[in-house]
């Protein structure tokens, strides 16, 4: 039996049948190796980073799962140091091979003084921000303000202000980045909202954006870092209609006049009701194919009206005041808008790849 199948079964078992937990990481290691010294190209070298390190089906959630959390109470710190040992060294190793498999290859030749320069490329715009310019140009008119806010946050307005229970799963170590002080790397952006209701009375429009953070493994859907956009508004009056209005105006806007959006009951610890924004498939125009899952809509954002116990929160009487909230992943977005398969091209630098985006 191949190491890679041992991975199916817990590891008690194996070791009953005489394997060690030092020989079993030795095994992974040594075909991990043999695996990464044949790649060639980026294509390749993001196959291998997904079949080892991947979320759903890697190698390394495999021995989590049945290794590490099988382990008997004595055998833990043994299996899990061992664990995390080989994910930092799959990390670095996948990096190597992605930066080998990304370098343009060198031509030996000399110089000859007589050709003229290279020609000097001007830079362009980022996916990312083309996308957030868009969104914003689309909000503008229709009367909000742009705002950012502190990427480090207090666990007041992260969580307990936007009404998170104390369980939720949010806050738990395995999602959150806390630092040493008991602040932490905030997870969304909503906490702005907070921020903003405090200190200006309604009425309220508002679009926040900035960077975000999540204790995520990164593959080809996953950043620990990524761009979240959220819009708002507070005012006496509002209703779930004009959320809707708003949301399918916006769609409408950014993907296309033919684009139709479908509402359906969510759960969010700050809003209720909540709800989820699905919209006519953009790679097959709504007839079905791989990317929708042949449904034809594919789900894009997260709304719904804000918690009365969030306006309280940040001092407003929910009976005079009431308010709307969604947000989305502005990365999405982006791999949405332009086709892009891999979140982490975003972030790798290729200059190949953001030369398409000018």
């Amino acid at each position: 039996m191949s190491v890679l199948e041992k991975t199916a079964r817990p590891i008690t078992e194996l070791i009953a049948e005489g394997d060690s937990p030092a020989s079993l990481y030795g095994e992974l290691r040594s075909v991990f190796e043999t695996e990464s010294a044949s790649v060639a190209g980026a294509r390749q070298a993001r196959a291998l980073r997904d079949r080892w390190l991947g979320r759903k089906s890697g190698v390394i959630t495999a021995t989590n799962r049945r290794w590490l959390k099988a382990a008997p109470r004595e055998l833990k710190p043994v299996v899990g140091k061992l664990q995390n040992l080989l994910r930092k060294e799959l990390e670095a190793a996948v990096k190597r091979a992605a930066r080998t498999a990304s370098a343009p290859a060198r031509k030996d030749r000399r110089l000859d003084p007589t050709l003229p320069g290279p020609e000097r490329v001007l830079g362009s715009v980022h996916p990312v921000r083309m996308a957030l310019e868009e969104v914003l140009d689309i909000f503008r008119p229709l009367g909000y303000t742009v705002a950012e806010g502190p990427e480090i946050e207090t666990f007041f307005y992260n969580f307990e202000a936007l009404n998170f229970p104390p369980d939720h799963p949010a806050v738990d170590e395995m999602d959150t980045l806390f630092l040493k002080d008991g602040d932490l790397l905030r997870t969304h952006t909503s906490p702005c909202q907070i921020r903003i209701m405090e200190a200006q009375p309604p009425p309220l429009r508002y679009v926040v954006h900035g960077k975000v953070y999540r204790n995520d493994t990164a593959d080809a859907t996953h950043s620990p870092m990524f761009h979240q956009l959220e819009m708002f508004a507070v005012d006496a009056g509002i209703t779930f209609g004009d959320l809707k209005g708003t949301l399918e105006h916006f769609a409408a806007r950014f993907f296309g006049p033919d684009t139709k959006t479908r509402f359906r009951p969510s759960y969010f610890p700050f809003t209720e009701p909540s709800a989820e924004v699905d919209i006519t498939c953009p790679f097959c125009n709504g007839s079905g194919c791989r990317v929708c899952k042949q449904t034809g809509f594919i789900e894009v954002l997260g709304c719904g009206m804000i918690d009365p116990n969030v306006l309280r929160n940040a001092g407003l009487d929910p009976e005079s005041h009431q308010g709307f909230a969604a947000g989305f992943g502005l990365d999405r977005f982006a791999m949405l808008k332009y086709g892009i398969d891999d979140i982490l091209l975003l972030y790798q630098g290729d200059v190949r790849f953001l030369r398409q985006f000018r």
